[in-house]
């Protein structure tokens, strides 16, 4: 039995949680896959009732758990998951973009997958004032850049695609810490003579994911290139509302919609869930890797396919321009599995 730590959330937090959870309880059910589901507190509404926006109970329990799953938060966004990714060292921000059926993407053939490095660049908040000057710091290393390329090598292998990796960054600009990072990734792809290695500047890598974005395959970047990258990729394939995204370590990892809170749909039951739902396929693929369960990625795909299957037939939610509520696309996604 795998026992599944899942943050409620804020905003559509917890009518997301509920379909999540409806969908893990079927797949318990009917595929012999066990789940223990531990719902915790965190984001605004654990900062009103606790006076943390990450109490430590969440913490002691989510380490305890064999992986997270959470809800969108939503202004202590950042005292939340910025802090569970650098306490858990969740170093790889994985997020594919891939066209679905009746979304308003640029193209039907794209499927890409953007891997961010995770713990440092500018995320690192090491801010400070000089006189009336602000100064932020920027710290790229040698071995989180490594680490992270390795990574993205490792997802173009597994990957039934084009075995291509871009490494993104402004080295022209930033020559020391971007050139770092360039410098790293490329020694990394001596080791993967099989898999295709290009470099592309930020700016560049923009344009060409509005111009070409059936190009990519894995995309590599830095911790703020990535953030941005990813909302755009997500755009680009039709919206947030079917972005997965799953912060990786090698011990543990946290799987979440890349979408946030919504406070202006919430408690209307009309938040599309597909992002939350596919990062449950993303947790599944990771637990099967980890556990060697061959059952985990055969319910995986079941699980994307079925929401695939399902707005194909034109099936949507109401705030993406169906008639469908949370609780019908859900019981939809249920029926078909």
């Amino acid at each position: 039995m795998y026992k599944i730590s899942l943050i409620t959330g804020d905003g559509i937090g917890p009518e997301l949680s509920e379909s999540a959870e409806s969908v893990l309880n079927t797949i318990h059910d009917k595929y012999d896959l066990k789940f223990e589901i531990i719902k915790l507190l965190a984001g605004d509404s654990a900062l009103k009732k606790t006076g943390a926006a990450l109490p430590m109970n969440t913490i002691d329990t989510i380490k305890k758990s064999d992986a997270c799953l959470k809800a969108p938060v939503g202004e202590s966004a950042a005292d939340v998951i910025v802090v569970l990714r650098r306490m858990l060292d969740l170093y790889a921000n994985v997020r594919p973009a891939k066209s679905y059926p009746h979304m308003p993407a640029l193209r039907d053939d794209i499927d890409m997958v953007i891997v961010r490095e995770n713990t440092e660049d500018l995320y690192t908040g090491k801010e400070f004032t000089v006189g009336n000057a602000a100064v932020a710091l920027r710290i790229i290393t040698e071995y989180a850049s490594k680490r992270i390329a390795k990574y993205a090598f490792e997802s173009a292998k597994q990957r039934n695609s084009k075995k291509k990796v871009t490494c993104v960054h402004k080295s022209n600009v930033m020559r020391i810490t971007d050139g770092l990072f360039a410098k790293a990734c490329t020694e990394v792809s001596k080791s993967y003579p099989d898999i295709l290695f290009e470099q592309m500047y930020v700016d560049a890598c923009a344009m060409n994911l509005i111009r070409q974005p059936e190009q990519f395959d894995v995309i590599v970047t830095t911790n703020l290139f990535g953030d941005i990258l990813s909302d755009e990729s997500s755009q680009v394939v039709g919206g947030l509302g079917m972005a997965p995204a799953a912060n990786i370590g090698d011990n543990f990892a946290l799987f979440e919609p890349v979408h946030g809170a919504a406070f202006d749909i919430a408690g209307k039951n009309i938040a599309n869930p597909s992002s939350f739902l596919l990062s449950i396929k993303m947790m599944l693929d990771w637990l099967g890797v980890k556990h060697s369960d061959t059952k985990c990625f055969e319910v995986g795909q079941k699980l994307e396919t079925t929401i695939f299957d399902l707005v194909k037939t034109g099936v949507k939610t109401k705030d993406i321009g169906g008639d469908k509520n949370t609780t019908d696309f859900t019981h939809e996604i249920i029926k078909n599995l």
